[in-house]
């Protein structure tokens, strides 16, 4: 059992002391969500090794009364196991399946993308002893290119990242949570990669009334405000210009992919509109 209730966790931070690793923003949730307070190690990406004592050259980690434990997927699964009687984290297996590939979905369509638009606001915002590291290593990562030539022209990416987020939107529509009445794992997950966007966003990434607002401010309250560093950067406002493709989709219309056939009412609109007429 954890002592006195708290779990200590190293954290990988920016010269703000805000977290910028989404993976570091989840096990942070996951704490939480098991009802334990946290020890938080502070520290960037210069050091890790010494910082733990060679346990570990990534990060998160943790610590629960002398054990520690490695890898955000990881933890989850073992604060679950360890502690069964606090509220659960991932429950069926299927969970973790279908997180994952969301998961995969949200990094190839969304934070990749960003990342080219924010990568130098990731280099200077991080502590002065990483900066060599972070432009060495991400610079390498995009074929060698220079990250001031990697950012350039991110006001036309960046209203097309927002568009192709459409599949978020309409499950939330239908959805409080990707848990469904009350955030899981996968909740965590997802909202982990925002919380890097805030670390990073030097300008705003979603319009101001993009339907994702609604959960991200319910999860970046969660747990007594733990989205709500100072240190991290507004997402909301993004101004787009003549020829921008909408940001987001103001005329959905349900599908059977989320709507259940219930008679021909249920479908009226939907019938309509695919032979093209008004719905009546």
């Amino acid at each position: 059992m954890a002592k006195d209730n708290r779990i200590t966790l190293y954290d990988l931070q920016l010269a703000s002391g805000a977290t910028i690793s989404p993976f570091v923003w989840a096990t942070k949730y996951a704490v939480a969500h098991k009802g334990f307070d946290m020890d938080i190690v502070p520290g960037g990406f210069t050091g890790i090794p010494e910082r733990t004592g060679g346990k570990t050259e990534r990060l998160p980690a943790i610590v629960d009364d002398g054990q520690w434990v490695l890898d955000s997927w990881l933890i989850a699964e073992y604060l679950d196991e360890k502690y069964p009687d606090r509220p659960t984290l991932i429950g069926d297996p299927s969970v973790k399946v279908c997180g994952q590939m969301i998961e995969s979905w949200l990094w190839q369509t969304a934070v990749g993308p960003w990342m080219t638009c924010y990568l130098k606001a990731y280099r200077d915002r991080s502590v002065p002893e990483d900066h060599e590291y972070v432009t060495t290593s991400r610079e390498r990562m995009f074929g060698g290119r220079k990250i001031e030539d990697i950012i350039i022209g991110r006001e036309d990416r960046l209203p097309e990242i927002s568009a192709n987020l459409e599949l978020m939107r309409t499950t939330l529509r239908e959805n409080k949570w990707f848990g469904g009445d009350s955030p899981n794992y996968v909740d965590y997950r997802l909202l982990a990669c925002f919380l890097w966007l805030a670390s990073v966003a030097d300008i705003p990434a979603l319009v101001e009334d993009d339907p994702l607002r609604d959960w991200l401010d319910r999860g970046f309250d969660l747990h007594g405000g733990l989205g709500r560093h100072a240190g991290l950067s507004p997402i909301f406002g993004l101004q787009t210009r003549d020829g921008d493709p909408e940001p987001f989709n103001r005329n959905p219309v349900g599908n059977g992919l989320t709507k259940r056939n219930t008679g021909p009412e249920s479908t009226r609109t939907e019938t309509a509109m695919m032979k093209g007429q008004s719905a009546k």
